[in-house]
């Protein structure tokens, strides 16, 4: 890959990352309701799950899925099924620091939702189509993968920041009640092109 295709490449992980969608969405809320520190794993698990998704995809998951569009249909039920959850999670929501039972997303449940996140599959199959060479099928797929990670991690932390920084002004409970109500329907309206 020359040094002018990376930099493309860098900044399409960039523009993407940095972008509104399901993961960021809810690293806002998560940040305005439970801090920053609390929402690192989420932030660490979205990184992990989307990198090891672009990998997938890059190796012949999205091939596969072409070829079994009853799994790709499974896949997107699913994933707007919890999405869906999350975005009731976040609505209900009504505390700063969790009411008893809420907390941020782990790690593992961050990164297992990048496979039923609709715009990190979107991500994926385009970035892989514009930017995976055909001469060096593994070694590219393993660069973008590299690349993606290193600049989604800065980018996405940014928005789990811009949470921690709300904190203060949602500490009026009506305020964080319409907060969390607008970051829910957000969230679920993150759905809309795929309903489309």
């Amino acid at each position: 890959m020359t040094i002018d295709a990376l930099l493309a490449l860098c900044l399409f992980a960039f523009v993407t990352s940095i972008t509104p969608g399901p993961s960021n969405l809810m690293l806002l809320a998560s940040g305005a309701s439970f801090g920053l520190w609390r929402t690192l794993p989420q932030v660490a698990g979205i990184t992990l799950g989307f990198t090891a998704l672009l990998l997938a995809v890059g190796l012949g998951l999205g091939a596969a899925l072409a070829a079994w569009p009853a799994l790709h249909i499974g896949l997107q039920a699913a994933g707007a099924a919890y999405l869906l959850y999350l975005a009731w999670r976040i609505g209900r929501s009504r505390s700063l620091g969790g009411d008893g039972e809420a907390r941020p997303l782990t790690l593992w449940q961050s990164a297992a939702f990048q496979w039923v996140n609709p715009k990190a599959w979107a991500v994926a199959a385009t970035t892989m189509a514009v930017h995976a060479s055909p001469q060096a099928p593994v070694a590219s797929v393993l660069l973008i993968c590299a690349a993606f990670a290193v600049v989604n991690l800065p980018s996405i932390l940014a928005w789990a920041g811009c949470g921690q920084a709300l904190r203060r002004v949602l500490a009026d409970p009506a305020r964080l009640k319409w907060f969390n109500l607008a970051m829910a329907a957000l969230l679920a309206a993150t759905l809309w092109p795929m309903l489309v």
